[in-house]
């Protein structure tokens, strides 16, 4: 599961909570965390969901984990507070609370003075700089697009699908060199995204770099054997890295 698909999860299990379809936003929550997401605020809604169903064990472990992936997320703090009183650790939810009203009074700012932001929040305003970078796309203003996906992976820099957009936008403005080093970045941060792959084969390929691109296309293969676009590049990188074939005498 990509980074997209992982975002796309959590604004559905959102949508379940927001409509108080609390064990269909469990299921989802679940899923996401299983897939290596740490996302505080899905950690912080799941705590939620199971202190309100009585699972007070796996209530405690959801909160402490969201506090865990940002201790400066009040909320959740508070949560675990009330938590940990309903369950009678009554000194540890008096240390909770003064932690969590110092942190509402004056809690930790960034270089520029503003709130941090949690995992889901970075994700949530990185993909609207990639909207806006895809609008800019659709009016043919690749540089614009460009400053737009580069404000959305500063936020996630790990989100190789924005990376790729990145990429396109600079081979579009004219900027190859560029291009092919964002989708070397795509392809080590993400292997599995073969959509990035196919780039690079391509950006090789453009750049008269044969046998780099024979090697992306082959590894695609490798990965999906089906893959029909590897197989027509594959095919074609081969008869030009033959050459032209030799005319009869």
């Amino acid at each position: 599961m990509d980074a997209q698909e992982v975002r796309e999860l959590v604004a559905l299990g959102k949508d379940h909570y927001g409509r108080g379809e609390y064990a269909a936003a469990a299921g989802i929550f679940e899923q996401v965390i299983a897939r290596g997401a740490a996302y505080a605020d899905v950690h912080h809604l799941l705590g939620l969901i199971y202190h309100q169903m009585g699972e007070f064990e796996s209530a405690l472990h959801a909160l402490e984990k969201a506090v865990e992936i940002n201790p400066g997320y009040v909320e959740a703090v508070l949560n675990l507070a009330i938590l940990c009183n309903d369950v009678g650790q009554y000194e540890r939810a008096q240390q909770l609370y003064a932690q969590a009203t110092e942190g509402a009074r004056g809690g930790p700012k960034d270089a520029l003075g503003d709130e941090p932001l949690d995992s889901f929040s970075r994700g949530k305003i990185s993909n609207l700089h990639a909207q806006v970078g895809d609008g800019y796309m659709s009016c043919r203003r690749p540089l614009d697009a460009a400053v737009e996906y580069r404000r959305a992976l500063t936020l996630c820099p790990t989100f190789a699908d924005l990376r790729l957009k990145l990429a396109n936008a600079l081979r579009d403005a004219g900027q190859r060199d560029a291009a092919l080093g964002e989708l070397r970045r795509a392809v080590h941060d993400a292997p599995n995204l073969l959509a990035a792959r196919v780039a690079l084969g391509i950006a090789f390929a453009s750049a008269g770099k044969i046998d780099e691109a024979l090697a992306q296309w082959q590894e695609i293969l490798r990965r999906d054997p089906e893959h029909r676009t590897a197989q027509v590049y594959l095919k074609l990188s081969q008869k030009e890295a033959r050459g032209p074939a030799r005319g009869t005498r």
